[in-house]
């Protein structure tokens, strides 16, 4: 489960990734060509319930939960500590990600509890279709969450599934998959091209910072262009 950990991106390149935003990850990623364009993210429906905590990044550690009926009487009722086995197996900063089964989620798997509980196993943060609650005491210890809901109550919630492919906002996502996650939503980045990601972005970056220095002179006057082009 999860990827070998000489494949893995030490810290400092981790570091380097979550220097840039995801959108700005995202143009880099673009200029590899090997994805579509309108792949790869989360959609609108995850929110990030703390946009303060910045940017963060981790493999993925993945499962499927149910909230609206018992697990005793659920036949795809799995040990929840399953996935504290895949928290322990995946090296490397983790993202834990959900996928609810029920929709509308009507209990959330994700409070204080497990976050305390996956901050101790390495998760910088759970990303979920389903709900999260006990926001103050999630913001407090730092724990990244991006979910499609809020809600009051766990319901009956019990696992059905960890350690295969989910789909969360439209986002498939693998064990293993390297995630970065921030205000923004979730993207997923290719393992191939992580290292060069950083660099790819500070081009990008470099070109938009001369747009906009062009358009913030106080010299432009609607018209102006560079070599015959508007930049």
């Amino acid at each position: 489960m999860g990827i070998s950990n000489n494949e893995l991106l030490n810290q400092d390149e981790l570091d380097a990734l979550c220097k840039w935003p995801t959108p700005a990850i995202a143009n880099a990623i673009e200029t590899f060509d090997i994805r579509s364009r309108t792949t790869g993210f989360t959609g609108s429906d995850v929110v990030c319930r703390f946009p303060e905590l910045g940017i963060r990044a981790g493999y993925a550690v993945t499962a499927k939960m149910r909230a609206s009926t018992r697990p005793e009487d659920d036949s795809d009722t799995i040990d929840r500590d399953l996935l504290i086995d895949a928290m322990l197996a995946q090296a490397g900063p983790k993202f834990v990600v959900i996928q609810d089964l029920d929709q509308p989620a009507v209990g959330s798997w994700w409070g204080e509890v497990n976050s305390t509980r996956h901050t101790a196993l390495g998760g910088v943060g759970v990303i979920t279709d389903g709900g999260v609650r006990d926001l103050d005491e999630m913001r407090e210890m730092g724990f990244l969450a991006l979910s499609k809901h809020v809600l009051v109550s766990h319901g009956y919630m019990h696992l059905v599934e960890v350690g295969g492919p989910v789909v969360v906002g439209g986002l498939v996502i693998s064990p293993g998959d390297l995630l970065v996650a921030d205000q923004h939503g979730a993207i997923q980045v290719p393992l191939e091209i992580a290292r060069d990601v950083p660099a790819a972005a500070a081009a990008i970056e470099e070109k938009e910072r001369k747009t906009i220095a062009f358009y913030r002179d106080p010299s432009y006057q609607p018209g102006d262009r560079i070599d015959g082009k508007y930049p």
